[in-house]
């Protein structure tokens, strides 16, 4: 039994920003039992982590910003995702009702429990139990999600809003068809739901921000939010969420899992955007309010 704490939290002695930082994907603590069920050894089950996301937005706190990590790895349980988002495929036994079979993230064998690494190897050399399913997510999805949305609780109550930055990085993409296209170059990728889950204004500032230091920045293409982003991005209730997706190119040798001189770099961009995203209030170029997800 994998006794690590769920996650990590850092909160200023007195918020001084209505933003909270997460990095739910770059957890580095790998459970026992995962590291023995797996047929992959440990560099190769680390391809679906955000390497190092957590360093790259460390100033949060410092800046006056609450900060929130998952500690345990995406391979082992998938917080970006539906709670039962789970894959026949993956398990010795018939799935509950209540079980997400089909949606996209289960068909590309990426749901709550990920049948594969993001570079689509197997990780497991067996089947699951749903009990050991549901015992992640008991000790690790379910703490995580109550710590976020506390700290959103937090920051709504002192400032009257709150807006959530949820951080990840992008693999570069080497099969696409068209690699001239916008998706394919994109250094910086902002996500909001299509337009559900933050104001435009809001999104706007970011993406200038951004492409004001140089980056190649893409709204919604190839990734508009996931299931955190979508679930308690609800401007109308006095919360913005955006999904910022970072080119790992930028900061990482993918192979080998280190950083490059390009780290710093992308740690002071990141630093800016925080502070200019945590000077945001409503009555700054509003917008209209984002339509309802469907």
């Amino acid at each position: 039994m994998w006794q690590g704490e769920a996650f990590e939290i850092r909160v200023p002695a007195r918020l001084e920003l209505p933003l909270v930082v997460a990095s739910p994907h770059s957890g580095d603590h790998y459970p026992p039992d995962l590291l023995a069920a797996a047929r992959l050894d440990p560099l190769e089950l680390r391809r679906s982590e955000d390497f190092l996301v957590h360093e790259l937005v460390a100033a949060a706190p410092r800046l006056g910003a609450a900060f929130i990590r998952a500690r345990f790895p995406r391979a082992y349980v998938d917080v970006n995702r539906e709670p039962y988002e789970f894959d026949p495929a993956l398990f010795d036994e018939a799935l509950p009702d209540y079980a997400n079979q089909r949606s996209p993230r289960v068909a590309a064998g990426l749901g709550t429990i990920a049948r594969v690494v993001s570079s689509g190897q197997e990780i497991y050399a067996r089947r699951l139990s749903i009990a050991e399913a549901l015992q992640r997510i008991e000790r690790c999805y379910v703490p995580y999600h109550r710590a976020l949305a506390g700290l959103i609780e937090q920051v709504r109550a002192r400032f009257g809003f709150c807006v959530l930055l949820d951080c990840h990085s992008m693999p570069t993409i080497r099969e696409a068809l068209d690699p001239s296209s916008a998706a394919v170059r994109a250094e910086m990728v902002l996500g909001d739901g299509h337009g559900t889950t933050a104001v435009p204004g809001l999104v706007a500032l970011a993406a200038d921000l951004l492409a004001d230091d140089g980056l190649a920045v893409t709204l919604n293409a190839p990734y508009a939010g996931g299931f955190i982003t979508r679930h308690y991005g609800h401007p109308e209730r006095g919360v913005q969420a955006l999904q910022l997706e970072i080119a790992r190119r930028l900061y990482m040798d993918e192979a080998r899992l280190v950083a490059t001189t390009g780290f710093a770099r992308v740690q002071r961009v990141v630093e800016r955007l925080i502070q200019r995203l945590g000077t945001w209030s409503p009555a700054e170029l509003p917008g209209e309010l984002p339509r309802a997800a469907e």
